[in-house]
């Protein structure tokens, strides 16, 4: 379907034949085999912070990975293929055994948390298939700090089991400091019986839209929407995460400056949230397609730092 064949309501994005080229001259592009190796005889230079920060790398992690800096990133948000067979727009992910797809995972692993700084945080995506190699890999090499269960507003329906419409993060610090603001992540939750004490409302306020308190977020979070059509940070990509999920990781586990890694970009969430919220980052992405989508969301929160369900330093009810 063309643009123009599209309902006026319909927001994802697209990309013209000219901010295709003028999006790409932004990437870094780093080629896999021997262009990237520098012959037999030549090591290819190591980058430096400054090289790579706020930057979309256009590349395949494996490639990349030997010449990122150490030490270098205050929070990781990795979203790595889940264990499922997924077509990513031609690159295809195929589902293995559990010890396999836990070898893959450490097949980079280690050499992403080399990345992070001493009193760094992290967190990795997956889904209940994929959860428990994820753990275990982690667990070998951080502080497992706990699990966030998030409910997808939709699932895909189940004859003969339990529909499937939650995933799972991973929060873990690289040792004993981390950062971790829990008054930048609090919720603001609609009031069922508004208590009062002396008349006055207790723990709760009146607004015009009505009565809510300011609650603490807990590691089940049932207030994410899921990117539809209808929303402008909506692509195409088949499993990218919603703004407001990222943005809870961002503003609870880094400071306004501090620089965000992503390995596995997509079409570019993590960054464009760490670009809205004051963060910088460093995104790398192997699909030259979805790192030209992630460009043109940075270009727009140039303008535009609006996360869909969260305003006045508070996170809203799903839908609201």
């Amino acid at each position: 379907m063309t643009e123009a064949e599209r309902s006026p309501r319909n927001k994802t994005l697209t990309l013209s034949g000219e901010e295709a080229v003028r999006y790409g001259e932004r990437l870094l592009t780093i080629p896999s085999g021997p262009e990237n190796q520098g012959g037999e005889d030549m090591v290819p230079a190591p980058f430096i912070v400054g090289q790579i920060t706020d930057r979309t790398i256009n590349a395949d992690l494996f490639s990349v990975l030997p010449r990122l800096p150490r030490a270098f990133a205050d929070l990781l948000i990795v979203d790595p293929p889940y264990n499922l067979d997924k077509n990513f727009h031609g690159n295809s992910f195929r589902s293995r055994s559990s010890s396999e797809y836990r070898e893959y995972v450490e097949s980079w692993l280690p050499a992403v948390l080399a990345c992070a700084k001493p009193d760094a945080s992290v967190y990795i995506c997956c889904d209940w298939k994929s959860s428990a190699s994820v753990f275990g890999a982690l667990e070998d090499r951080c502080v497992v700090r706990n699990r966030i269960t998030w409910q997808r507003e939709k699932g895909r329906g189940a004859a003969h089991n339990w529909k499937n419409c939650s995933e799972d993060i991973w929060f873990a610090t690289m040792g004993a400091d981390f950062y971790f603001d829990v008054d930048s992540v609090m919720h603001r939750r609609k009031v069922i019986a508004p208590y009062r004490e002396n008349g006055v409302p207790k723990d709760w306020t009146e607004t015009p839209d009505g009565k809510f308190r300011r609650t603490c977020p807990s590691n089940l979070w049932d207030d994410i929407t899921v990117p539809y059509w209808s929303m402008s940070e909506n692509t195409e990509h088949p499993t990218q995460k919603p703004e407001k999920l990222v943005a809870k990781l961002v503003l609870a586990s880094s400071r306004p400056g501090a620089i965000i890694f992503d390995p596995f970009a997509g079409s570019g969430t993590s960054a464009v949230t760490a670009k809205k919220l004051g963060r910088h980052f460093v995104a790398v992405e192997q699909n030259r397609d979805y790192c030209l989508w992630a460009e043109k969301r940075l270009e727009r929160a140039e303008t535009d730092r609006e996360i869909q369900g969260y305003s006045g330093g508070m996170f809203r009810e799903r839908n609201s």
